[in-house]
């Protein structure tokens, strides 16, 4: 029985970190498509001035003009704000979804965490877009050249994709939450969000290696150290 038991707590510990093992399998194939198209991309000088990327990959569902919305993500950012990309943090999301989307479809939510500040106050329990952080619907080409002066100084810059369409789409309203449960699976133990993006004493998942390397491609260097702030 005893033998029983640890065979089903083996199982049962295996099948909850693969699930988040896919989630972030899910989040580098998102950014994978997103930044294969330059021209319908997310630009590359804002990329590279990103401290933090975060990826909700086809789970938030929307409603005609106003609905609800949720859905579980990846978080990773640089490592002091500046150096190499480092272990991902998970999430939830959810909120009214007023002007996002026309449609029931699933959609890939991506983000860019412009500063420090913005890093920051994402570590908290859980933030209000908008509310607590500035936000603003991302520009999308190879450029940042045509960004109006609300996208330059947005903490947060969002994007969505559905049906094949990637456009700038605001999360203003929407809620940020740790999943620190998701946290528990991916790691095997408890840890925080601030532990994991801030401290940096959190080594990446074979899993986040790859979400890491894919980063890496497209945004080798840039951020802003957190010392900044």
């Amino acid at each position: 029985m005893k033998r029983l038991t640890l065979v089903f707590l083996l199982l049962t510990f295996c099948a909850t970190a693969f699930a988040g093992e896919s989630q972030l399998q899910k989040a580098t194939n998102v950014m994978n498509e997103i930044m294969s198209t330059p021209d319908k991309g997310i630009p590359h000088d804002l990329l590279d001035k990103a401290v933090c990327v975060g990826i909700i990959p086809s789970e938030i569902k929307f409603a005609f003009i106003v609905g609800g919305s949720g859905g579980r993500g990846v978080l990773v950012c640089r490592k002091g704000g500046d150096g190499r990309w480092d272990a991902p943090s998970m999430f939830t999301m959810g909120g009214a979804s007023v002007g996002w989307q026309i449609g029931g479809k699933a959609t890939d939510v991506v983000f860019l965490v412009m500063n420090p500040g913005g890093m920051r106050k994402l570590v908290q329990d859980s933030v209000k877009l908008g509310a607590e952080l500035s936000v603003a619907a991302g520009p999308v080409g190879r450029s940042a050249e045509g960004a109006t002066d609300a996208q330059l100084h947005a903490e947060i810059l969002s994007y969505s994709r559905s049906r094949g369409l990637f456009a700038g789409a605001s999360l203003d309203g929407a809620v940020y939450k740790q999943d620190e449960d998701e946290n528990q699976k991916v790691y095997g133990r408890r840890v925080t969000a601030k532990e994991i993006l801030i401290d940096g004493t959190v080594r990446p998942t074979h899993a986040a290696f790859r979400l890491d390397g894919t980063l890496t491609k497209f945004s080798p260097s840039g951020g802003r150290t957190f010392a900044s702030i």
